[in-house]
């Protein structure tokens, strides 16, 4: 896999981010639970309804990262999926009816636990031609406030974990709960990820050590399809929107730490 861009050209792809698909509210049948990562977790008939306006977007269908980097489309899209939950070779399969190939983060530690993926089923994942990534072994509440040799181990362990099922080597991976830092990023490629994807709603493809880092466009329940639409398109409304929310997030994680976290579950448990 190539580098991001060259010159004065970078590299840009609006990357979608999405997690689990359940079916009619059932959030306990895939991925982490709380009210926190349920609104990350789409029903069934909606995910249907963002993948039929997609398939309507002029252009391209969605791309992987290796051939974003080998293509010369001005902005190529990707679909991608975290946490590695049960619903994920549904969603597999349901990308491979259309003739796409989404990609597809895991959370090593919770790999054949209940509501997450088996080792069985990340091999058929990678057979279908999907993309098989990290999203770290432990899946850290605040990834960026771990030490350094911490970080090294989360991308090191998961990826030698995810290459000894594929038998093959794990390049990519995605930062969990958003917590981006530049030492995260350096740690990945320490530890030989090629293609690290964050939270950070931008298109441009950064570099850090070697490192590809892109950012992504987060959907969670309740986005309607159209919206989807027009971030996979990169429109700069939507995603200016995204990004100032985005930041004003940033800067309060920054300061309240651990007690924002706790803050953020209570609120979100009471609308719950």
């Amino acid at each position: 896999m190539g580098a991001a861009g060259s010159g004065n050209h970078p590299l840009k792809a609006a990357s979608l981010l999405y997690h689990d698909v359940v079916e009619a509210g059932r959030f306990e049948a895939s991925g982490f639970q709380g009210a926190g990562p349920d609104r990350y977790k789409l029903d069934a008939s909606e995910f249907d309804a963002h993948l039929r306006a997609l398939s309507e977007r002029p252009g391209l269908p969605p791309s992987t990262v290796a051939e974003v980097v080998d293509s010369g489309s001005s902005l190529p899209w990707l679909l991608t999926f975290d946490d590695g939950g049960a619903s994920a070779p549904a969603i597999g399969e349901t990308l491979a009816e259309r003739g796409w190939r989404g990609h597809f983060f895991v959370t090593t530690d919770y790999i054949s636990t209940k509501g997450f993926v088996t080792a069985e089923e990340i091999q058929a994942l990678d057979g279908g031609g999907h993309v098989i990534g990290s999203h770290s072994c432990s899946h850290p509440h605040r990834m960026a406030a771990c030490s350094w040799d911490a970080l090294v181990d989360e991308w090191r362990r998961s990826t030698a974990t995810l290459g000894e099922i594929l038998g093959h080597p794990v390049r990519v991976a995605s930062v969990p709960g958003g917590e981006y830092s530049t030492a995260v990023a350096r740690a990945a490629a320490t530890a030989e990820i090629e293609h690290l994807f964050t939270s950070e709603p931008v298109l441009t493809v950064k570099q850090v050590d070697g490192c590809n880092v892109w950012g992504r466009l987060s959907i969670v329940r309740g986005v309607p399809a159209e919206r989807a639409v027009d971030l996979a398109l990169g429109k700069p409304g939507p995603r200016g929107r995204m990004l100032a929310s985005w930041e004003a997030k940033k800067a309060v994680k920054a300061i309240g730490g651990e007690r924002y976290l706790k803050l953020r579950r209570l609120v979100l448990e009471k609308r719950r």
